[in-house]
């Protein structure tokens, strides 16, 4: 794998992150997000960050179980929307994308929780995408 595409995707998935976060607090739908952001700023939606977008959303029930089933003594309510979705992205490539390795869609959100959000986040997140995984393989 080439460094480039090494990046594309972690940009990748930060856009993802970024359009799935928003639609945390916003209504609108993803289109409509994706336009605005085209609109305001200079944006364009790469083809794996829409891949990601679309399996988060239209995986959204089982994913949340993925993540709900292991929480330890947490609900989905009490996780910083950062925080869950950076995990949402994860837990989808772990379930659907076949192409790319647990370690690395796990390393991946942990990169993302390091800038977006706290050091205590970032064992918090190793701990439940770790369980997920194990549970993708039984």
């Amino acid at each position: 794998m080439s460094n480039t595409n090494f990046i594309s995707r972690h940009q990748s998935r930060e856009e993802a992150f970024a359009l799935l976060y928003e639609k945390c607090y916003n209504d609108s739908s993803t289109e409509e997000l994706i336009e605005n952001a085209q609109l305001s700023r200079d944006f364009e939606l790469s083809a794996f960050a829409r891949e990601l977008i679309d399996g988060v959303e239209n995986n959204a029930e089982s994913i949340d179980k993925a993540i709900e089933k292991n929480l330890k003594g947490w609900t989905l309510n009490r996780i910083s929307k950062v925080v869950l979705s950076i995990m949402r992205i994860a837990v989808f490539e772990i379930m659907h994308l076949d192409n790319v390795p647990v370690s690395v869609s796990i390393n991946e959100a942990l990169e993302l929780v390091k800038i977006y959000s706290t050091e205590k986040d970032v064992s918090f997140v190793n701990g439940v995408l770790g369980a997920v995984s194990r549970d993708c393989k039984k």
